[in-house]
């Protein structure tokens, strides 16, 4: 069931990314409006649904229209850490890396163990290494690639990622995360449009995918569908570090 669940994901794999569009980078802000039409596309039947009046509040006195980018970026972001997350679930509980984890040789644990339980195992500054790579990106797109996109709460398209133009020009080559060979360039705008609300509905399904088998592990019955698949898990998946250290 696992694996058939990750080829229904891997089929929608090209929106696990934000798609490029030709309106200006600068020009992009959005409105309630705009959220309420992108409810009525993304779900016909339940368009928009907004129990906390979030679209209508003033975050940190920056406006109304760089709180929704705010929120928007955040759940873009969420949803597509929550993809990845759920397509690593299936990997680990299936497959094992041929080569070796760590210089010294050591195997990646064993598909026989929970992802959680793997998580646990891996050497401590692995998990830094992890770490430190997700800091980098975040600050790369709090800075907007070094000046070369705005902020996305002052207009920055949502789920945007900047390029890695001025790292590669002055530091060290590296690809784009999203279209590093310029395959869609010349996507049509309605093509573009149709993978990003599938990219935000396949980022929906995924939140919840992947907190399904976090329960389901954790606490054995919670999840009927999930009955004879999940592993019960003993240790805390809400504490990265356990067994090496605790920030609680």
């Amino acid at each position: 069931m696992k694996t058939a669940i990750l080829a229904t994901l891997v089929a929608s794999a090209a929106a696990f990314a934000p798609s490029r569009t030709s309106r200006a980078a600068t020009a992009v802000s959005e409105g309630k409006a705009d959220l309420e039409a992108l409810a009525s596309k993304a779900n016909p039947k339940v368009k928009f649904y907004d129990p906390l009046n979030l679209a209508d509040q003033d975050f940190w006195g920056k406006g109304n229209e760089a709180t929704i980018g705010w929120l928007r970026q955040s759940e873009i972001k969420h949803g597509r850490i929550a993809m990845f997350a759920f397509v690593g679930y299936i990997v680990q509980s299936n497959f094992v890396f041929p080569w070796p984890q760590t210089l010294a040789g050591a195997a990646h644990p064993s598909p026989d163990m929970v992802p959680e339980a793997q998580w646990d195992a891996i050497p401590l500054g692995a998990k830094w290494q992890i770490f430190a790579v997700i800091s980098m990106l975040e600050l790369w797109d709090e800075c907007g690639g070094g000046g070369a996109f705005p902020h996305y709460t002052k207009g920055r398209q949502p789920g945007k990622y900047p390029p890695f133009t001025l790292f590669r020009d002055n530091v060290h080559f590296v690809l784009d995360l999203y279209d590093p060979f310029g395959f869609n360039k010349k996507m049509s705008e309605e093509t573009k449009e149709r993978r990003l609300t599938a990219e935000l509905n396949n980022g929906r399904l995924a939140q919840l995918a992947i907190f399904a088998f976090l329960c389901a592990d954790k606490i054995p019955g919670s999840v009927p569908a999930l009955e004879g698949i999940a592993i019960p898990y003993s240790g805390d998946p809400m504490i990265p570090f356990e067994g090496q250290f605790s920030y609680f």
